[in-house]
């Protein structure tokens, strides 16, 4: 069977089951829910950072009027603070050149780009690379836009290239203001395709780095090293990778090995001895190993356990606090449920379900958990070829939210205190307000490990779950509003089916499915006279519920 037809006739399946609640037998529900909060209970501060910083591809995708509008989208309901992405110095986005062995420099397309991201009210987080053509040493090049990947055949000329770039961007949006933003040198250098050199000649780019712009002003934010995944192995313990290293295809059960970061404390001992400022440590946890490829099926399937994300993040706290650098910030600027662009569970519910547990239970953990990507407008492997193919972005090309977007809508809604978190639930309170945001989410306990490509087989995993919610110390009569994202609200997928599955619909086919993405299912719960609410509801498997005081 074809791919297209394979994901076509998967979410045909899963998104035509609907449960009822009346038919279902108690010994068939996951274990009860139930907890009483009281509104003006103490709540504990914590920071959301789950709406810091969001992904995208490229620098010049960003240019184009789609990823501009999807970007506003994103900020407006979920908040991002800070957008990442590659190729800010690559030939596309005509930033350099040498003539007759002068550098001439040339920053419209980045200004166009940075005013424009300002403008919507997000920061750039400033990744630096690739290597220009010019000064690149070697041909070795990533994707179909072939971003040049060398180490610099001249360290002084890529110092001088961060230094003119830095000063520019000061000298354009302010001190003050560049002083909020941050600077990570390079992505995933551990890995060939990304960085054609070895581990010693990144941190000698990352030395140049930092040592570039700390020379402009100290308190410029600037960190690394960028790596990818964690690994259960030694493969990146040398110079380079040793392929023959690799354990995750010689286990039966890749949960059974020990993951650690991969160069995170080379990076930070190379620092130490010599006496480099680090302002912040950056890496990618996805949760499984970068090899297991669920488009060309190798491995595919081979996830890692659902609380992978969390320990990971344990890890990486510990290890830095064992550092000389103990207070830095933990950046994770690459993360999702899969590290593949062709990973069908992206557009499925289960993925919202998943983004929404994970981030709750990393709460404490790090600064920031980037999800990779905001959009389909996404070209690292060429285009996508329909509208739903697995893409990274929590919207599609044609502008239709998947569940993911409303993951993080959801998430942004709740308060800056916890009253209360338990496994698939949160109750939040604003502090400004006093409103009370709760959110909950049934990550069935069936499902051990975090969601793959088998979309029909993971969304019909799990037994229903009774919860139920009582809210006391509310005003007399309070209103509230509960939203429930499940399988036939807030996805645009079976609509999209009734229309006969169109790989290109027309405009007036696509606006009917915006409108279907964001149709989740709305209620109204009434309050008693002495400011008590009562919620109850049977979640189905993949059920996220959001209840807010009006």
């Amino acid at each position: 069977m074809k791919r297209r037809d394979f994901v076509k006739q998967s979410l045909l399946t899963t998104t035509g089951i609907v449960f009822t609640s009346n038919l279902l037998k108690a010994e068939n529900l996951a274990p009860d829910l139930s907890f009483l909060i009281n509104a003006k209970d103490k709540g504990t501060p914590y920071a959301k950072f789950w709406s810091k910083c969001v992904g995208a591809g490229r620098a010049n995708e960003g240019l184009r009027a789609g990823w501009l509008e999807q970007l506003a989208l994103v900020k407006k309901h979920c908040g991002f603070e800070y957008c990442r992405f590659h190729g800010l110095f690559h030939e596309d986005m005509c930033v350099y050149k040498e003539v007759n062995g002068k550098a001439i420099y040339n920053w419209q397309y980045i200004d166009e780009l940075f005013d424009r991201m300002l403008e919507i009210g997000v920061k750039p987080f400033v990744e630096l690379g690739f290597v220009p053509k010019d000064m690149a040493s070697t041909e070795a090049r990533q994707f179909w836009w072939k971003g040049y990947v060398s180490p610099p055949k001249d360290l002084s000329k890529w110092a001088s290239l961060v230094s003119e770039f830095t000063k520019h961007c000061i000298q354009r949006y302010g001190l003050n203001e560049v002083k909020t933003w941050y600077f990570e040198v390079w992505n995933e250098p551990d890995l060939k395709g990304f960085w054609d050199g070895t581990k010693s000649q990144y941190f000698d780019l990352y030395r140049s780095s930092v040592t570039a712009i700390k020379a402009i002003d100290k308190d410029l934010r600037v960190g690394g090293p960028s790596t990818s995944n964690f690994v259960p192995d030694e493969r990146f313990d040398g110079e380079v990778e040793d392929k023959t290293k690799h354990k995750t295809l010689t286990v039966k059960d890749i949960n059974t090995l020990e993951w650690r970061g991969v160069w995170i404390k080379d990076f930070l001992s190379f620092c130490e001895k010599n006496h480099l400022p680090v302002d912040f440590i950056s890496t990618h946890p996805y949760p499984t190993d970068w090899a297991l490829d669920p488009e060309t099926k190798k491995g595919a399937g081979r996830v890692r356990h659902v609380n992978a994300t969390q320990e990971d993040l344990k890890w990486l706290q510990k290890t830095i606090a064992e550092s000389a650098y103990p207070h830095v910030e933990l950046h994770c600027t690459e993360w999702s449920s899969s590290p593949s662009p062709r990973d069908t569970t992206h557009d499925s519910l289960q993925a919202a379900t998943y983004v929404i547990k994970a981030n709750i239970d990393a709460i404490g953990l790090t600064d920031s958990l980037s999800y990779w990507t905001f959009t389909d407008i996404f070209e690292e492997k060429g285009a996508g070829d329909t509208i739903w193919h697995g893409g990274f972005g929590m919207i599609n090309y044609q502008g239709i939210v998947k569940p993911t977007f409303h993951a993080y809508r959801m998430l942004n809604q709740l308060g800056n205190e916890i009253l209360h978190k338990e496994e698939g639930l949160i109750v939040t309170r604003h502090s400004k307000s006093g409103k009370i945001r709760a959110l909950f989410y049934h990550y069935p306990f069936e499902r051990k490990d975090v969601v793959d490509g088998n979309v029909e087989e993971v969304l019909n995993t799990g037994t229903p779950r009774n919860v139920a919610l009582t809210i006391k110390g509310l005003k007399s009569n309070a209103a509230v509003s509960v939203e429930t994202l499940d399988k036939t609200h807030g996805f645009a997928y079976k609509k999209w089916q009734e229309m006969g599955s169109p790989q290109f619909p027309t405009r007036e086919q696509t606006n009917t499915l915006k409108l279907q993405a964001f149709d989740t299912k709305k209620e109204k719960l009434q309050g008693s006279t002495n400011g008590t609410v009562v919620f109850k509801k049977t979640l189905q498997p993949w059920d996220c519920v959001l209840i807010q005081e009006m």
